[in-house]
């Protein structure tokens, strides 16, 4: 037992230093290692079965929509991304450029794709003709680059693996219930495959994705109160379509211009499955993407029969990822090893086991034992995997109430409610304002984090002489705008809204931040819908 003691206690406390307790459960879990080159790290085959998970479930919802995948050129011309100067200025600061072919110098800069946007209008531009030719539903599995100045494994690194899906619609309509409709995969698979509640919204003018008209988000908090950006989908209108040229023949025999959506998420997701869902243990891996659901560890392997049972079990439960580990290490040591992997249930069995007929189930979320037959297995860890589904949620649940008590606005009836670019921006500033008064009046320790409502991953830290002069104005406009939210009636969630005012002062603490932080783990921007 000495052995599994100090296994875990190579994973540095989360109340000790966050940051650190991250990093420790990235490189002892086994998910990433360094690389030689800067910025950039090596996924290991743990870390890369997750994706995979991730990526064949997500999959399968975007084809049952009827998106298709297909693959861009790594390499963008120069003149390409310039097509777009909107687009073109917000990832200028990020581009890594390629100038020469061998020896030889380029004729034009080529930049290594940071994002897709520009490739998929290049070539919507030679295949939309006609209104028979839309919709478009474009997929992409790839990896990008962005030169990030300050990298951390998964939540930010110059090379990312992720997915980018890129549509054309005749109609702004049609476009705007794909991003809408996008944004939805993406809550539901985070709520219900990985167990992290979300809060769903739209981005500020000034947070919005660089040549987006509008953009989307989910967001979900973290261990440390600080919410992460976990998903983006954003409305183009018909900018870029004018940009390249990309006009069909309607139904009507007129020229018209498309209306383009592009949405995406990336290995930013495993990260926020260890910052939401991880303790001081290690990982705790939601049941539908760990590599491995159980675990079998026989208990006195050297005893007759107890490894054969071992092996009738792993065959009983083959419809799960399932591994037996019946190597010589000791119970206690596979204990603490895939406690620190995260894997859901670990099923003991012994000799006094397989006498009465049963075996012991440890689920991974709470550390809880029960002892089950043998008799239906199977069905026994169906239920029971589910229950840590379940019970991974409502603990993600109960610890973002806990720490920002925020009451979802109960659905409206749309019928009778003004327009909602008025209510929303009324009631998001009111839930926003009682949030940052919160977060205010906490001790200074805890005066991190993001706003819940929808901010990315920030680390606040306010200077001193500050504090009092920010908690006043945040008292003194909570006042306000709950005087103005009295009549108006609420809105379902995912049209709520941030309001310029709320934008104007988040920026004044942003630059505050900028002067004061000198904590390691602050990513100040997210990879999709990046400022």
């Amino acid at each position: 037992m000495a052995n599994d003691k100090k296994m875990v206690e190579q994973i540095t406390s989360m109340d000790v230093d966050f940051a650190k307790w991250y990093t420790d459960i990235c490189l002892k879990a086994d998910l990433v290692d360094y690389s030689g080159v800067k910025g950039c790290m090596i996924i290991r085959p743990y870390g890369y079965a997750i994706w995979e998970n991730i990526q064949k479930i997500l999959d399968s919802k975007f084809k049952e929509l009827g998106h298709e995948n297909v693959y861009m050129p790594m390499f963008i011309p120069e003149s390409l991304l310039n097509k777009e100067k909107e687009h073109v200025e917000g990832f200028a600061p990020e581009v890594a450029w390629v100038t020469h072919g061998g020896s030889d110098v380029l004729p034009e800069k080529l930049c290594v794709r940071p994002t897709s946007e520009v490739l998929f209008c290049d070539h919507y531009a030679n295949i939309i003709k006609s209104y028979r030719d839309l919709p478009k539903l474009y997929n992409q599995w790839c990896s990008v680059v962005r030169w990030e100045k300050t990298t951390r494994p998964f939540l930010r690194t110059r090379e990312f693996l992720w997915q980018e899906g890129h549509t054309m619609h005749a109609t702004a309509e049609e476009a705007i219930e794909e991003t809408e409709r996008m944004l939805g995969v993406y809550a539901d698979f985070h709520e219900h495959d990985l167990a992290i509640p979300v809060i769903k919204g739209k981005k500020t003018p000034s947070d919005k994705f660089a040549g987006a008209e509008d953009t989307y988000a989910i967001e979900a908090l973290m261990h440390d109160g600080k919410a992460l950006q976990a998903g983006t989908s954003h409305f183009f209108g018909d900018g870029f379509a004018r940009a390249f040229n990309i006009r069909y023949l309607s139904k009507e025999n007129k020229l018209e211009y498309p209306f383009q959506t592009s949405w995406g998420t990336t290995t930013r997701m495993i990260g926020g499955i260890i910052m939401t869902h991880g303790d001081d243990n290690g990982l705790v891996l939601p049941p539908a993407v760990a590599p491995i659901q159980v675990v079998i560890i026989p208990v006195a392997a050297h005893k007759p029969g107890v490894v054969e049972k071992a092996e009738e079990l792993k065959e009983a439960l083959k419809g799960f990822r399932v591994k037996l580990d019946s190597s010589d290490q000791s119970p206690g040591w596979k204990f603490a090893e895939y406690e620190m992997k995260g894997v859901p249930l670990r099923i003991e069995i012994g000799p006094r086991d397989i006498e009465a007929g049963q075996c012991v189930i440890m689920m991974r979320h709470n550390l809880e034992k029960v002892t089950v037959p043998l008799e239906n297995i199977a069905k026994t860890v169906e239920e029971m995997l589910e229950k840590v589904r379940e019970g991974m949620y409502e603990k993600a649940l109960a610890n973002r109430q806990a720490v920002h008590r925020y009451e979802q606005p109960q659905e409206a009836d749309h019928s009778v409610i003004q327009p909602p670019s008025h209510n929303a921006l009324i009631i998001r500033e009111a839930a926003e304002s009682v949030l940052r008064v919160q977060r205010l009046a906490a001790p200074q320790r805890q005066r991190r984090g993001a706003f819940a409502a929808g901010e990315h991953v920030r680390e606040e830290y306010l200077i001193q002489q500050e504090y009092e002069h920010h908690f006043e104005v945040q008292r003194q406009k909570r006042q306000q705008v709950l005087r103005r939210v009295e009549a108006v009636p609420a809105e379902c969630e995912h049209q709520r809204l941030r309001g310029e005012e709320y934008a104007h002062e988040n920026d004044k603490i942003r630059d505050t931040h900028n002067n004061a932080c000198t904590q390691s783990l602050c990513p100040d921007k997210s990879e999709i819908g990046a400022v």
